[in-house]
């Protein structure tokens, strides 16, 4: 028996450490610690409620878009303001502008590596590699010149002693099962989409003004359309929103998805691994009748328990009986006691370290052991993130995604409990993107068509000013990060934020484990997972990526006039 240490784990945004107990080659516990802290809540005290997306947006350089989305939401529901149709449209086009291109990059630049070995890809046969890519897909570049320059640019890293950015992996790991002309054609379009990957968040820059903190608005959207005036969104920007689509199409169809499903065909015994938590979370998202229609979202809200598919249960985000955070293995305290569950309306955000001084070898995991609080749905714990939306969607009985699951599973020809797993969890993320980016080409769509009828409306304007707003509310902002389910709580006093929580996808999935002592889905789907080299735990990697960690990076500390003192880390 051994413990072994995994930190920081690398590939992800932000700073996550994960302790591990082996037992004859097998992981037989688990436990995941967030190893830094954010206090976003604390910042938000007493200030303009429309100002809230600026802040929490910038909770994470990765996950961009998707917090001013929730803010700006909160603000609305609390307030009562509907937004107008095309401000709705603009937003579903940013959303799946950022969730295509986060999905992208996590196969090929987070997680491929974990499959691909990119040293092997020296001694592969630059014309094989080309036969197979040929016999995949219908993308161009498939010329066995093409791959030997690939591989004199990866030659050239290893030859120079430095692999850049592929240095520091498990190359040559016994784990890594694909052959050389395999792992060759994901190098070749890790590099491809590395540089495409700056070109679809352009939409963000056009109706948001820049990326990766695009700009937001309660009531509607930052911009106004005028097809005729160079500083509005015009024809020209519409059109080019159009070719960023369609290139993406051919990015997902003729990359991605091919590459998902070969290199998955070699891995097909990691379906029987990484399942963990049975119960499944999803707040849904991508409205076609407006926000206040969950019914009609394109990503359907609702929960799976046991993973019976038969019944998805309603989730209410205003039903304080449904959400609560525990903060009994985390570095906080609760006025009420540390055993107490809390609504995020009623959340506090009180730093309580009480772990060991740096340098330490091991965790008190008995005691509290992370900086990130646990949430439990009507007391369960809940994987979230593109498996959930799959199987969410799938129970609620959405056609599309009943056939790509259909149809994808036959493909691999593995079992239908073949998704309750790693390889499920990063196939469902695939198949995700390939739904999305065609519902992304039907958002614009819908747009021009609306412009062309001649509504030009981006902005609802009622009860914008303070002087009309109750002297308290309250309001919930749901959507879906690429990373899962995210939601903002804000409690509006005196016309200032009085109380303001996040519940984003890793504290579900990342966060330890409650008084009950049950795991969340990191701890839980690392059990029984095979580990063939201590030194080397590239299997740690595949589970824990398979979720596409996103961890809030630290604490931000202001004096009362809102000067900036310090940025705090915890180690």
């Amino acid at each position: 028996m051994a413990r072994i240490v995994v930190d920081p784990i690398t590939r992800i945004e932000g700073h996550l450490r994960i302790e591990a107990i082996v037992d004859n080659g097998v992981i037989t516990e688990a436990y995941s610690s967030g190893t830094m802290v954010r206090g976003f809540e604390k910042i938000l005290l007493g200030r303009d409620p429309r100002d809230a997306w600026a802040f929490t947006e910038r909770a994470c350089g990765v996950c961009t878009t998707v917090h001013a989305l929730a803010s700006v939401r909160t603000v609305e529901d609390a307030l009562g303001i509907v937004v107008p149709r095309n401000a709705e449209l603009i937003r579903n086009l940013m959303f799946c502008a950022q969730m295509v291109q986060d999905h992208v990059i996590h196969f090929y630049h987070l997680h491929a590596l974990d499959w691909v070995d990119v040293v092997s890809a020296l001694s592969a046969d630059p014309k094989q590699t080309a036969t197979i890519a040929r016999s995949i897909s219908r993308w161009p570049k498939t010329s066995p010149n093409y791959f030997s320059d690939i591989q004199k640019r990866v030659q050239a890293f290893v030859g120079s002693g430095q692999l850049g950015i592929f240095a520091n992996g498990y190359w040559g790991h016994k784990a890594y099962k694909l052959p050389p002309e395999v792992n060759l054609l994901a190098v070749a379009h890790y590099l491809e989409a590395l540089e495409w990957q700056k070109e679809l968040v352009k939409i963000h820059a056009i109706f948001g003004g820049k990326n990766p903190h695009p700009n937001y608005l309660v009531g509607g959207v930052p911009c106004s359309i005028n097809l005729n005036e160079v500083s509005a969104i015009n024809t020209e920007r519409l059109n080019h929103v159009g070719s960023l689509i369609d290139e993406a199409i051919q990015i997902v169809e003729q990359l991605y998805i091919p590459d998902l499903l070969a290199i998955a065909g070699f891995y097909k015994d990691w379906a029987q691994y990484g399942g963990g938590l049975e119960n499944y979370l999803a707040y849904g998202d991508l409205p076609v009748a407006g926000y206040n229609d969950p019914e009609a979202f394109k990503l359907p809200r609702g929960a799976i328990l046991g993973r019976n598919l038969n019944e998805v249960h309603e989730v209410n985000g205003r039903d304080q009986e449904e959400i609560k955070e525990y903060v009994t293995h985390s570095w906080y305290s609760y006025a009420e006691g540390d055993e107490t569950g809390k609504h995020p309306w009623e959340g506090e955000t009180e730093f309580n370290y009480t772990g060991p001084k740096p340098p330490f070898e091991y965790l008190d995991t008995d005691g509290k052991y992370s900086w990130i609080k646990t949430p439990r749905w009507r007391n369960h714990p809940m994987e979230v993130g593109p498996l959930a939306r799959m199987l969410v969607a799938y129970g609620k009985g959405v056609t599309e995604v009943q056939d790509i699951v259909h149809d994808t599973l036959s493909r691999l020809n593995v079992p239908v409990t073949a998704l309750f797993s790693t390889l499920g969890r990063t196939a469902a993320r695939g198949l995700e993107t390939q739904l999305v980016v065609h519902w992304m080409k039907g958002f614009y769509e819908d747009l021009v068509a609306n412009i062309k009828s001649g509504d030009t409306r981006t902005f609802n304007n009622e009860k914008w000013e303070p002087s009309t707003w109750p002297e308290e509310a309250i309001g919930v902002g749901m959507t879906e990060a690429p990373r899962g389910a995210l939601a903002h709580w804000i409690r509006i006093k005196d016309k200032k934020i009085a109380n303001y929580q996040l519940v984003v996808p890793s504290t579900w999935n990342a966060s330890p484990r409650d008084g009950r002592g049950q795991r969340s889905s990191y701890e839980a789907a690392l059990i029984g997972t095979p580990v063939a080299d201590l030194e080397q735990p590239v299997e740690i990697l595949r589970t824990v990526h398979s979720f596409d960690p996103c961890i809030a990076c630290a604490v931000h500390l202001y004096d009362p006039d809102g000067k900036h003192i310090h940025n705090l880390t915890f180690q």
